[in-house]
């Protein structure tokens, strides 16, 4: 079984790649991800890539294998099943599980996650909306938009929060801006920059675009 650190390498380059167009983490990026300095990344990503985890270039950027990207995959599925272990069967609050996520997901067997799934229901899904890789590894991630670009009074629902900041989800829910929740979008103002929404069955709510950004949506239905 990798190490601890490798799973967590792993799992960064794969979310870094989520965000750019070519699919290649620059390694001064990676560094920053993974808070150490851009030499400790470099060696590390050498011993990867002897492993064939990753395919490095120097003073270019670095991108997952098959390989590497089925063992990112596999953490993410511990991690995400983990949440919703701790949430659902636990009763954690949803903004302090991903923390404790992060410790279990290196120590979980493989035996015991199936199980968890089993129990669970086999979610599609964990607390935060975001989505848990089948076991079989095949995994295409869903392309939704944030709240700033969804057309306005369509009937939308909340399919991801992007942020696993503490704070931000204790401000989302105390909002009502939860996975699962019906709204629309009534108004955007460039000038206040922010954005009005309006949840089914609430008065309507004003958030900030950045805030806005890291709320993912779906056409309701």
């Amino acid at each position: 079984m990798p190490s601890s650190t490798v799973e967590n390498y792993l799992k960064t380059i794969y979310a870094l790649q989520q965000k750019s167009d070519q699919g290649l983490v620059p390694m001064g990026q990676l560094a920053d991800a993974m808070q150490v300095v851009p030499g400790t990344a470099t060696s590390m990503i050498k011993t990867l890539a002897e492993s064939n985890l990753v395919d490095y270039t120097p003073r270019t950027g670095v991108r997952l294998t098959q390989g590497g990207q089925t063992l990112a995959l596999h953490v993410l599925r511990r991690h995400r099943l983990v949440e919703s272990f701790l949430v659902k069967v636990l009763k954690l609050d949803w903004s302090e599980v991903h923390a404790e996520a992060e410790v279990l997901e290196h120590a979980i067997s493989d035996k015991v996650l199936e199980k968890i799934d089993e129990f669970l229901g086999n979610p599609q899904a964990d607390p935060h909306g975001d989505p848990i890789p089948p076991a079989n590894g095949a995994f295409v991630p869903a392309n939704h938009d944030n709240l700033t670009l969804c057309r306005l009074g369509e009937p939308m629902c909340i399919a991801r929060i992007m942020d696993q900041d503490p704070d931000f989800l204790r401000f989302a829910e105390k909002h009502g801006l939860t996975p699962g929740v019906e709204l629309t979008v009534e108004q955007r103002d460039a000038a206040a920059d922010s954005i009005t929404v309006r949840p089914v069955s609430s008065d309507p709510i004003t958030i900030g675009t950045a805030a806005a950004r890291k709320i993912l949506v779906k056409p309701k239905g």
